[in-house]
This record gives C-alpha cells, structure tokens and sequence, in this order.
C-alpha cells in the first residue's frame, strides 16, 4: 500500500480552500494511507474530515532549531508521494528536509512535479491548487459542500445571521470598525433575526462592543471549535464579515456571504467563493474605516432577499 503526505499548514481560510483538493488527491489514491502534515490549530478540523488516515503536526522549529529540525525531517520522510499544498518559502525547504524524494509536488527546486505556471501568484487560491494536481496528474474534483461539518454546535433558533468582527490581529487594518458591525447588528434584529457573533477569545471585546448597541445578539466568541463553528456558519441565513478564516469556513459550506475588502488583502487572489452562485457578495473600499454601514445593509438586504 502507497503511502502519501499532503502538507497544509493554515491559516484557516488557506486551510478550508484545501478541502477540494484534499478530497481529489484522496479520490486519485483510494487505497494509499494519506497522511497530513498541519499546524496545531487545524489538528481537530483534521481529524473530523474522511481524507487522512494519520495528522501530524508541524512545530515549525526554526532553521536554527536543529533537534526540531531532525524531528520534523524524521516526519517528512518514508512517503511514496509528497503533495506541498502549502507551496510556502518555508514549505519548499521541506523538500532538501524530506532526503529530496522522487516523488514531490510543489515548487521547490529539483522537485518531479513542479507547478510552473508563470501566472500562479496571480491565481485565485482554488485555482491554483486545482492547477496544480493538473501538474501532479491528478483530476481536481468539482467542490461541493463538507457534509460532515453540518450539525455541530450550538443549536440557535432561526433564523440567524453571524457577524465576524475580528480579523488577524496583526493586521488591524483588515477590520471594518466594531460599532459598525453594531449598527448591522441592530438592523438584523428589527428583521427578527438574531445576530450571532463568532471569533477568537481574544475579539470578545468587539463582542462587546456590539452587544452594548444590540444586547439581543448571541456571543459566542471563544466558545465554538472549529468544527461547532462550522456548524453554526451552515445554519445562518447570512453571514457578514472582514477577510478573515470563519469567512471562508462558511463559503465552504455554501452559506451566503457578504465580505469586506480593505487595501490590505487582493479579492482577486482570496475571496471567500460559495459553491452556488448569487450567494458571494463582496465590498471593495481603498480604506474600511471610511465604509459606511449603509452600503453594507444595502447588500446585506439584497442577499437576503435571494
């Protein structure tokens, strides 16, 4: 029996855009033992998912680290294939860390299987990693929804809609302000429907923040796995939110929404797409700050009007 190691590391939206290939490169080899390499935060998304037979997880040790280095050589070894859906500056040195295999697809040097496109820096994520296993020999299934994440967590009466005010905290750029989130939120209640509130434990004061101005929504920052968040993201009518990871978990789960650009992300190359077409809805603005909450209920409405 062949035995392969796909790698993905994360970020989350990075992460939730794999499934697709993910699920082909399992669909390609139904009987090799699939092995993921991640990080830490996605070993239990890992875990729920049918694709793998084994998770490990990646300390990214620095290039200084030599013991974690000979730790994480020891994982990138014995493989008969090696998919680097990572594709990262760090990820390609993984292929000299692996003893070079012969088998390895990605874009490190001297690899059998490069994905050379010239255009792939301006691909979008899903395009890109479908380009890729074309490039490995590897057919790219149609994406369709991770029924497997549907019924977790939290039972919230509909109808629902869910907010996601936060965004990497070390690009606060990124986030459209928190009191504006309130206005919507105040807006979703008049409709009778309750505004959900999703993030890290760290974004519990924009939770906060909102609820002050609308004390009817739900908040369930720091309080939902990744899998229960799925969940809760499949069962909203709506969801609204910056460019961040929960946006991408719920275009995956074909859940309509309406997502905010600033400067500081390319749409082009990482927007949150749903499966089915008319739910995706994107605002393009040179500065957030400066996006009034008027243009943002305009399409919020107009989603839910769909």
């Amino acid at each position: 029996m062949s035995r392969i190691l796909v790698i993905k590391l994360g970020a989350l939206g990075d992460f939730v855009q794999a499934f697709g290939a993910f699920a082909s490169i399992r669909a390609a080899f139904p009987h090799a033992t699939l092995t993921l390499l991640t990080t830490a935060p996605f070993v239990d998304l890992a875990r729920a998912a049918p694709w793998f037979d084994e998770i490990l997880t990646d300390d990214r040790p620095s290039m200084r680290n030599l013991p974690g280095l000979w730790c994480l050589s020891r994982k990138l070894r014995g493989y008969d294939r090696v998919f680097d859906l990572q594709t990262s500056g760090r990820s390609k040195t993984y292929f000299r860390l692996a003893g070079q295999p012969a088998n390895w697809s990605g874009i490190s040097d001297g690899c059998c299987h490069p994905h050379g496109n010239p255009s792939r820096n301006a691909m979008h994520t899903l395009a890109r990693l479908d380009d890729q296993l074309h490039d490995a020999g590897v057919t790219p299934l149609p994406r369709s929804v991770p029924r497997w994440l549907q019924g977790y967590g939290p039972d919230i009466p509909a109808p629902y809609a869910v907010l996601v005010p936060g965004a990497a905290p070390h690009r606060p750029q990124k986030r459209w302000p928190a009191p504006r989130f309130a206005e919507i939120a105040k807006s979703l209640a008049a409709k009778g429907i309750r505004p959900v509130i999703v993030g890290t434990r760290t974004e519990a004061p924009l939770a906060q923040d909102i609820l002050h101005v609308c004390p009817t929504a739900l908040d369930l920052t720091g309080q939902t796995t990744m899998v229960e968040l799925a969940g809760v993201l499949d069962r909203a009518s709506l969801v609204i939110g910056n460019d961040t990871g929960p946006m991408h978990l719920a275009a995956a789960m074909d859940t309509p929404c309406l997502t905010l650009f600033g400067p500081d992300s390319d749409p082009r190359l990482t927007a949150p797409l749903t499966l089915t077409s008319g739910r995706t809805e994107l605002i393009v603005v040179p500065d957030l700050a400066m996006l009034p909450v008027e243009r943002v209920e305009a399409c919020m409405n107009a989603l839910l009007s769909r």
